[in-house]
């Protein structure tokens, strides 16, 4: 039963070593070593209390000194945990001050209390002590990363070749861990979550990479990180992992990412991000109802792993719908607090330049653009209540009083231009804006398909609407030529650029009642249809369609029965190869479980058919 106990606690399954050491604790009370394992299986299962109790057992009944210092730290680590930090300070100060295993507890409560250069030394100490171990580097890539996070230069860089470490001693020394496997294509049995994968600390390197591309945007490579860690089934992944893998695959997959984050909630310990996170994305989907209920069913989790002013954004926020004037008075006090943080940041830019203090200047430059960072999302929920009204002026003016501290930042002027597009008189205007983005996305390694379709779909329309019209044919070049060359690179991926800008150009025809040509347009935009048919380009296309039908209901006009035979030819194709494209992507999203998905209804093909219905009917009018 000792060994049962001892592989239960090696392969995480805490709950069955705990049972098995309370077990062992009944048959041999006398036998410390299984009291202090049932402790251990305790403290890991997040049972804090009752591991509590279970070391008090241990040091009340031992009279062998040897168990001492295990006890106490044992005993720190929980009050770790529960972060009581005091306690835990006073506890450590009962252990042996030079032992290695007391130098790394003061580093986690250095970094927990957010002293990552003490912590990282203190580390680097236990390692020097120890010799080389993959959780110290681990926990001294982690400063580094907190380090970076905070502004202080160089350190993402230390952190990036203190995980590359890690990763390469990995592979070289357990290559049955099949690290990357999965990003290959290469179908491989599950590592499982043995010792010898704990020990290698690949998983949290891996994830903590996964992280720093995610911070960067760099999308591609937060997934592969996450691929290329050793293959677990589902079931046996940590909870950084799930919650990270939530996260990364949002986009594509929304109904597992929540299903993933609801599993965390109701399953402690998950990592702290996991509840705010929780919170932002039923925001993002428009999940309102669901996330103030989650915010009032979890109160405790409110004040322990919200900060004040993401608390403050969430309820403003969740007000929207509901009461958006009071929503909108909420953002305005936010947008107060960070104005005067930005202020404050640029007189102590200022005074150091005066000074000629260079170190300073480089604090308060990234001080100022994590400050930056921190007030986008607030001044865009605020000019969304505008945006929602279609008061494009008043999102204008909004605009303009935060260019003092926004002018230089990409999506500030992303959005800009967005406002001067939507207002119709000022397209000169939306080019100045948009033009720059396209050319700095173009340039260099990166290529024209980084920018958003829609970005360059609005500057062709702006082109056009300008008599500008070799630019914008200039740009579909360009947008046709690197998409020929990406599909010669990777044949199988779908590319959806030219076809929308085609489908939004032939919108506008549309919208200025031109539908001969605006319709000709999106029918040959879609071709070939089973690269180019998807959720997105059918949205565009489907609005044209019904448009027209509305005209025609109305008898506003007239088609060419060469165009209505167009028209259906096009449905036709759109209900064959539609079959497997959903329609309404939010509405997907099953968040909680309770709401079957009917498919039927929701996909191309359904709605091809109602749509060709429609057009023979009015044919017959």
């Amino acid at each position: 039963m000792s060994l049962l106990g001892y592989s239960y606690y090696h392969m995480s399954d805490f709950a069955q070593a705990v049972t098995t050491y309370e077990q062992l604790c009944k048959i041999c009370p006398s036998v410390e070593e299984y009291k202090i394992y049932h402790a251990q299986s305790l403290y890991k299962a997040g049972s804090y209390p009752e591991a509590t109790r279970a070391c008090a057992k241990v040091d009340s009944s031992s009279a062998a000194s040897q168990n001492s210092q295990r006890v106490t730290m044992l005993q720190a680590s929980i009050k770790y945990e529960q972060d009581e930090l005091s306690a835990c300070k006073s506890l450590l100060d009962g252990c042996l001050p030079d032992d290695p295993e007391t130098i790394i507890a003061r580093a986690a409560i250095s970094y927990k209390e957010g002293e990552y250069e003490e912590a990282r030394l203190a580390y680097a100490d236990a390692m020097n002590t120890l010799g080389y171990q993959a959780d110290l580097a681990y926990n001294i890539a982690l400063c580094h990363y907190k380090q970076a996070q905070a502004g202080t230069a160089g350190h993402l860089q230390s952190a990036l070749k203190k995980l590359t470490e890690i990763i390469e001693r990995g592979v070289r020394e357990h290559p049955e861990l099949s690290v990357g496997s999965n990003t290959d294509g290469i179908d491989v049995r599950s590592v499982g979550n043995g010792t010898v994968l704990m020990e290698t600390r690949l998983v949290e390197a891996f994830n903590l990479k996964a992280a720093i591309d995610f911070n960067a945007k760099n999308m591609d490579g937060a997934k592969e990180a996450l691929t290329d860690m050793p293959p677990r089934m589902e079931e046996e992944l940590d909870p950084v992992t799930l919650h990270n893998q939530a996260l990364m695959q949002m986009e594509e997959d929304p109904t597992a990412g929540f299903r993933k984050l609801n599993f965390l909630l109701s399953n402690p310990p998950f990592p702290p991000e996991t509840f705010g996170n929780l919170l932002l994305l039923y925001c993002k989907y428009g999940y309102y109802d669901l996330a103030a209920d989650i915010l009032a069913e979890n109160s405790v989790l409110t004040y322990k792993f919200l900060s004040q002013e993401l608390f403050e954004y969430l309820d403003a926020t969740i007000m929207v719908t509901t009461s958006p004037e009071e929503a909108y008075r909420k953002y305005e006090e936010l947008t107060d607090k960070h104005i005067t943080t930005l202020r404050r940041l640029t007189k102590s830019i200022n005074d150091s330049k005066i000074a000629r203090a260079t170190e300073d200047i480089k604090a308060g430059l990234a001080a100022f653009d994590q400050a930056v960072e921190a007030y986008m999302p607030v001044l865009m929920a605020q000019a969304r209540v505008y945006w929602d009204r279609e008061n494009y002026p008043q999102v204008e003016s909004l605009f303009r009083q935060s260019a003092e501290f926004c002018v230089e930042h990409e999506t500030w002027r992303l959005n800009v231009a967005h406002v001067f597009f939507m207002q119709e008189t000022k397209f000169k205007d939306a080019i100045r804006y948009y033009a720059p983005i396209v050319k700095a996305k173009s340039d260099g390694e990166q290529s024209i398909l980084d920018v958003t379709a829609i970005v360059l779909a609005n500057l062709c329309v702006a082109y056009i609407m300008t008599s500008q019209n070799e630019d914008a044919e200039e740009l579909m070049r360009k947008i046709e030529k690197e998409e020929e060359h990406m599909a010669l690179q990777d044949p199988d991926k779908q590319f959806f650029h030219l076809c929308i800008v085609n489908l939004v150009i032939g919108t506008l025809y549309c919208a200025k009642g031109n539908y001969e040509f605006g319709i000709s347009r999106i029918c040959k935009s879609l071709e070939p249809y089973e690269r180019k048919l998807g959720p997105d380009t059918w949205y565009y296309a489907k609005r044209c369609f019904l448009a027209l039908a509305e005209n025609m209901a109305k008898q506003m006009l007239i088609l060419k029965d060469t165009t209505l035979h167009d028209i259906l030819s096009f449905l036709d194709a759109a209900d064959a190869h539609g079959a497997k494209i959903t329609t309404v992507v939010d509405q997907e999203v099953d968040v909680d479980g309770t709401n079957p998905i009917d498919h039927t209804t929701r996909n191309v093909s359904w709605e091809a058919r109602q749509l060709k219905r429609m057009f023979m009917n009015l044919r017959g009018n």
